[in-house]
């Protein structure tokens, strides 16, 4: 990370798109943040137009192997080089408004050092809809300090923060359905591979979450931590997760779209659920762990310690670019 001549913190603010075969949406991620000077596009090895995209648009391109979502996001945060102190991490289906940007600005601006990021509202649209109600999580650790920040969990990865967070008040726009349906559901049966492979591992019983921590902790992200723990726990987990954003989120407010949108989540649920039992069938699951899937609850994600997250050796992370077969693209 670098600051500017005189030492001060800069007034603008660093963007790094995640991306793999991002040909479609990234063009319009690109334009969102056009008004950074210092624009990255962290690439997992695309084999469509996205590097050459993002190099016409002048980004800083970096390729890196994908391994899991959490290191490969660290890797970027804590191996690139940012021209300014604050860094706003962006997927290339999500876009930036003019207001949001002003303010972004504004907040790195302003900030006191013992801010260390920032906590952004996401509007999710689906079928032209903007999912007010059926949306479960609205907000996201996204404009950060790098060297405070880290992410953690393998997969639905939970952003860590040294240091205060504040909210900023305009929201950012999400199009999870840009590519389709189709699209949307190969991804998320990847994602639910990625879920029953960590409960069903042998760290798979590892984790500890707390009901206090899950409805009290101060810190969103904490919270979702917990309460991710916990609901894998719970029997019938996705009638529980359809019933929870129908009658209490009240999903169907928003039309035809929020209750798709509803029955497409507990899917993604269910996926999770029979993947765990067939890794159990198979024998690749514990035996503590087999009791509790036998019994309906799939077992807690785990991790790579014993307080159930991956670990935060930002040293090992920075290593990480070059022992993955990163390349660099010349602008």
């Amino acid at each position: 990370m670098t600051v500017n001549g005189n030492g001060r913190d800069s007034p603008l603010v660093s963007v790094v798109i995640y991306t793999k075969n991002e040909e479609q949406d990234l063009p319009g991620c690109l334009q969102s943040v056009s008004w950074s000077d210092d624009v990255h596009v962290f690439d997992s090895f695309s084999t469509d137009q996205t590097v050459q995209i993002a190099s016409r648009s002048g980004a800083n391109v970096r390729q890196r192997n994908f391994d899991n979502f959490a290191s490969q996001k660290n890797a970027a945060l804590h191996g690139l080089t940012f021209r300014h102190a604050w860094v706003l991490l962006l997927d290339a289906d999500e876009r930036i408004p003019a207001p949001l940007a002003a303010e972004l600005k504004q907040f790195a601006a302003s900030a006191p050092l013992a801010v260390s990021a920032a906590r952004l509202r996401r509007r999710d649209y689906f079928m032209g809809t903007w999912l007010k109600h059926a949306q479960i999580s609205a907000y996201y650790i996204r404009l950060v300090r790098p060297e405070k920040a880290a992410f953690e969990r393998e997969v639905n990865e939970v952003m860590k923060v040294d240091g205060e967070v504040r909210d900023v008040n305009e929201p950012f726009d999400h199009f999870p359905f840009s590519k389709g349906i189709a699209h949307w559901v190969h991804k998320h049966n990847m994602y639910s591979t990625m879920e029953s492979g960590l409960a069903a591992g042998p760290q798979g019983h590892a984790g500890r979450y707390s009901w206090t921590r899950a409805v009290f902790a101060k810190d969103f992200h904490e919270r979702r931590y917990h309460q991710k723990g916990i609901s894998l726990k719970l029997p019938f987990r996705p009638l529980v997760k359809f019933a929870y954003m129908m009658v209490i989120r009240r999903a169907f407010l928003d039309g035809r779209a929020g209750t798709a949108y509803a029955i497409l989540q507990s899917f993604y649920e269910y996926l999770i659920v029979i993947k765990t039992r067939e890794l159990a069938a198979n024998g690749t699951i514990s035996p503590k762990t087999r009791r509790s899937v036998s019994q309906g609850s799939p077992c807690e994600v785990g991790s790579r310690n014993p307080a159930g997250l991956l670990p935060m050796d930002k040293t090992a992370i920075r290593g990480a670019l070059s022992a993955n077969d990163s390349r660099d693209f010349p602008i």
